[in-house]
């Protein structure tokens, strides 16, 4: 569906004034052309040819994030390199026309070709390869990133981010994630951006690791003497959050789902937990609703494809409130987000179209 006819759910209109910086979230990062296969029956075999019954293509990367929050609302602005082939063309128009992402910070490379990555999701898991090589030595992030209430920031053994730090200075308001210590050190002193960020969100095995622990809940409360908040996802168990500041501890479950392909999962976590800090939601209903827009997204290919907007998320309170087998308690927990919720006749799951290069874009 073109952007300018999509319902637009701003989750916060009660909160905006004039004095509001232009962009409500900042990323940064590298954006892939993603190839993801579905319907595979089992991972491929060596000397073997195995045919995918389910493909898509769309933006990867820092591409899911920044399209997972747009969904959502807020107002995203992304800095990332782009090649000057008809990958990188076709990323860049797919992320600034169709989904409505300030590409303003952002550049188009002479004579680089776009990063690739091709998925494999099978029995609900993934099995990725990628290629690509590193632009020109020049940061598509600006020395001073622009006012934003807040930025998304990936932390990697060793790495010092000087943007961080600087939108930090500015009063912008950083969340971040991390990836897999491939230096098997795991040691919280390397993440030196970690000390500026509001907001860390890593999963159960990296925050036991990071911590030495061997129980998420007890990984978590070592994280909140680090960070003021910290946040580490568990899987099908849901999430578990500390609030460092207050003391604060939230659980909330995962909702079950049969999942298609989990590519991005954690990405749209990330963007539904920013969307209820941002708007100011108590600690639970921000785990809820991250929760919730992550099990929307494993439902269909990709990562940016199945990030959910706010018309998927009323379709699913719509059909999920028909089930007369529903536990009320439960459906209860999701009760807050009626007010934001558009009207739609629409059905769910819905299925989206999946765009292929070469085609014009599908409604």
């Amino acid at each position: 569906m073109p952007l300018a006819e999509r319902p637009r759910t701003d989750p916060l209109a009660p909160l905006r004034t004039p004095a509001d910086p232009p962009c409500d979230v900042y990323l940064t990062g590298t954006v892939f052309l993603d190839i993801i296969f579905t319907g595979l029956d089992s991972a491929p075999v060596r000397g073997t040819e195995s045919w995918a019954r389910g493909m898509g293509s769309s933006p990867g990367g820092v591409a899911n994030m920044a399209t997972a929050l747009a969904r959502l609302g807020l107002r995203t602005s992304l800095a990332a390199a782009f090649g000057d082939d008809h990958y990188g063309e076709y990323c860049w128009d797919t992320l600034e026309q169709g989904e409505g992402i300030d590409l303003g910070y952002s550049r188009t490379v002479p004579d680089w070709h776009s990063p690739v990555t091709v998925s494999m999701a099978y029995e609900g898991e993934r099995t990725m390869v990628s290629h690509g090589h590193e632009p020109p030595p020049q940061e598509p992030a600006p020395r001073c990133p622009p006012r934003s209430r807040a930025a998304v920031a990936s932390l990697a053994p060793g790495v010092d981010e000087p943007w961080v730090g600087e939108a930090a200075r500015h009063g912008t308001r950083i969340f971040a994630d991390v990836g897999w210590d491939d230096t098997g050190r795991w040691d919280l002193a390397a993440l030196p951006d970690l000390g500026q960020c509001e907001a860390f969100l890593p999963n159960a095995e990296e925050a036991m690791r990071y911590t030495g622990t061997s129980c998420p809940r007890a990984a978590a409360h070592a994280l909140a003497e680090h960070v003021p908040l910290a946040v580490v996802t568990l899987g099908a168990e849901g999430a578990y959050a500390v609030d460092g500041r207050t003391g604060e501890t939230a659980s909330v479950p995962a909702i079950e789902v049969e999942a298609l392909d989990p590519t991005g999962a954690g990405d749209v976590f990330v963007a539904g937990f920013v969307t209820g800090t941002l708007a100011g939601w108590p600690l639970a209903d921000r785990l809820a609703f991250a929760g919730l827009t992550a099990a929307l997204s494993v439902q269909e290919f990709g990562g940016s494809l199945s990030a959910p907007g706010w018309s998927e998320i009323a379709a699913w309170w719509k059909r999920v409130r028909t089930y007369a087998d529903q536990d009320r308690a439960a459906l209860s927990r999701y009760a807050f987000l009626h007010p934001l919720l558009p009207e739609t006749s629409r059905p769910w799951p819905l299925r989206r179209a999946v765009p292929t290069i070469g085609f014009g874009r599908s409604a």
